[in-house]
């Protein structure tokens, strides 16, 4: 299981462009929800190998505002896995691109199920294995 979830692991990189920010000048916090399900879903699908959806959002924290001209780094890992359900830990680190500076700036945990192809919720294989 340990080996499983060390191969799931997902990243994803972004540079934050002017065209992301809101009026604080600041990355929109919808836009990095919406980075942070995707790479969740690519996590837990990359862990079950089944048809997964996110079923909830928890434990949302922005820690720093994220700024223009940085490059932010999305992890996903799998953090609790039962029958029915996994919960992904996402992270969001901002880099300064042009220095060491390496800092947190939001995490949370979603939660997917696994559907079959009438969209019903299925055991996870993993667990079955």
């Amino acid at each position: 299981m340990e080996d499983l979830i060390s191969k799931s692991e997902t990243r994803q990189f972004k540079v934050i462009f002017p065209n992301t920010l809101n009026a604080h000048d600041t990355l929109f916090g919808g836009t990095a929800m919406q980075w942070m399900d995707e790479v969740a879903y690519i996590t837990a699908t990359r862990f079950t190998r089944q048809k997964m959806v996110t079923v909830s959002t928890d434990k949302m924290q922005f820690k720093n505002a994220i700024k223009s001209g940085t490059i932010a780094e999305i992890i996903g890992r799998v953090l609790n896995v039962s029958k029915l359900k996994l919960d992904i830990q996402v992270e969001i680190y901002v880099e300064e691109m042009f220095s060491e500076v390496r800092f947190k700036a939001i995490n949370a945990i979603f939660t997917f199920v696994a559907i079959d192809e009438k969209h019903k919720v299925v055991k996870l294989k993993t667990v079955l294995q």
